[in-house]
């Protein structure tokens, strides 16, 4: 275990992310984690973050290297790092920040696993294979008509796995094109909501007010016993792979995540705006949306070799 006064600006350092930064549960358990596994590092070495220098952060980063850690990872524990520091710079409990100096592992961007506009249509069609068939137990049918809600809407409108699965119950009574969803920070966005959208959630609500009076009295749109009271991101990610598994798609091609590529690739496919896919996926900065780009190249390059001139002989 970190020493004390490691510990306690670790939690100095998370009270500031939850409070001025309004930073979601499972982003501070992040947090707690990389930097536990950091201060755990320093102590072994007779240290603390309050005496830490360049040096040792370094080779501890080359020590999750030595272990096989992936790229991806290692820069995420650098990032919290960095900003763990900067943090105990700014209050004053040290007069420099050793990690700034520090540079993150090389790594190429790798492109999002996308579901073409076939297969997705392809996957909405078997989700919905029997939904009307009452000689299916009631259980059975209204785990179908959820999952084919949820398709629907996480292709519809680009939500993050853990916003879908925690829309609040009113979510069923809107009527209009869009619906408020509460994102990242406590930040809200308008989110499309298209007609066969809206009736998916009316047939899965519909049936489960009749079947299960009780949950249909959740706040949630999809309750569940659950410690939150509603379905769980990893339940819905294993229905998911069933129902992938159904449309003859590999399990290792699909997850939510795959399915927010989809309907952000799909948009930019059909002439979207950069901007407007950033605002509709609730990304606080343009350059997470721009892993999209490659489909923009691929645009840019087949309308220069229909549409230029020169090319037309």
């Amino acid at each position: 275990m970190p020493p004390p006064i490691a510990r306690q600006t670790l939690e100095s350092f998370l009270d500031m992310i939850a409070a001025e930064r309004g930073a979601a549960k499972n982003t501070i358990e992040a947090y707690r984690r990389d930097l536990t596994d950091y201060l755990e590092a320093l102590s072994k070495a007779g240290r603390t973050p309050l005496d830490a220098d360049s040096g040792e952060i370094g080779a501890y980063l080359s020590r999750l290297e030595a272990r096989g850690l992936k790229p991806s990872s290692s820069g995420r524990k650098l990032s919290s790092i960095r900003q763990f520091h900067r943090f105990l710079a700014a209050e004053g409990r040290r007069a420099d920040d050793p990690a700034a100096i520090l540079e993150g592992p090389r790594r190429g961007r790798g492109l999002p696993k996308v579901l073409s506009v076939a297969e997705v249509d392809h996957l909405l069609a078997v989700s919905k294979e029997g939904l009307g068939d009452a000689t299916r137990p009631d259980g059975e049918r209204l785990r179908a008509l959820r999952i084919a809600c949820l398709l629907e809407l996480i292709y519809a409108t680009g939500l993050r796995v853990s916003e879908l699965v925690a829309l609040p119950a009113r979510a069923a009574r809107v009527r209009e094109a869009f619906m408020t969803v509460r994102g990242k920070g406590g930040r809200e966005r308008l989110a499309p909501l298209p007609p066969p959208a809206r009736e998916a959630i009316k047939l899965y609500r519909s049936f489960l007010e009749e079947k299960r009076p009780g949950a249909a009295a959740s706040p949630w749109l999809f309750p569940a016993d659950s410690d939150s009271g509603h379905l769980t991101r990893q339940t819905f990610a294993r229905e998911l792979k069933v129902c992938a598994a159904a449309a003859g798609i590999a399990s290792s091609r699909i997850s939510p995540h795959v399915l927010r590529h989809a309907f952000a690739s799909h948009l930019l496919q059909n002439g979207a705006d950069l901007r407007v896919v950033q605002e509709l996926l609730g990304h606080a900065d343009i350059s997470t949306t721009q892993i999209y780009t490659h489909v923009l190249d691929e645009r840019m390059k087949a309308m220069v070799r229909d549409l230029h001139p020169l090319l037309d002989e």
